[in-house]
């Protein structure tokens, strides 16, 4: 199957310029978003991980199918003040300001194993502090990965940079 297929590009949204990957044409087909999920649950099943961390929102509708898939937890990373219990949070640079994500205290204990996702990597900012906010709990970030990587946008190269493996399922270069 071919998952590019999937991904409609919508021109100069969210402003004029931007090649915008909408993901929602992929879930909406209910063999290609099985496809996609079955694709990360090949790649780890045998990689004893714990935890699928899922970064707000459509991190979670990719981290949850696959935490399902390999019937394990499912950890939300949720944007400040969304979360109800004792939570730590993480600030990051957006182009205009900063924002932060947050998670729950006891969401992930002391060395366990967790892969974090989102479903397109762009800049990296938001998964670099994803990464941050997740060792501050001493997980073991055994990947990140996402459906889309835009490698010009140089989010995938910061991975690299950090020392974190990242797994991608589409490339799409000069967008």
């Amino acid at each position: 199957m071919q998952l590019a297929e999937y991904i409609r590009n919508i021109p100069d949204y969210p402003k004029p310029g931007i090649q915008f990957k909408d993901v929602t044409s992929l879930l909406a087909n209910p063999e290609a978003f099985q496809y996609s999920i079955r694709i990360f649950k090949e790649r780890y099943e045998n990689q004893n991980i714990d935890i699928i961390a899922g970064i707000e929102s459509r991190g979670f509708i990719f981290g949850s199918a696959l935490a399902f898939a390999l019937g394990i937890s499912f950890v939300p990373i949720r944007k400040k003040g969304k979360l109800p219990g004792e939570t730590i949070s993480q600030s990051y640079q957006l182009e205009y300001g900063t924002d932060e994500i947050e998670v729950h205290q006891d969401a992930i204990q002391k060395n366990q194993n967790i892969v974090i996702i989102d479903d397109l990597m762009a800049t990296g900012g938001t998964m670099e502090a994803a990464i941050l906010l997740t060792q501050k709990l001493h997980a073991n970030i055994v990947e990140t990965c996402c459906l889309i990587d835009l490698p010009d946008l140089g989010g995938s190269n910061k991975m690299k940079k950090l020392n974190i493996p990242f797994y991608t399922q589409l490339s799409f270069e000069g967008h």
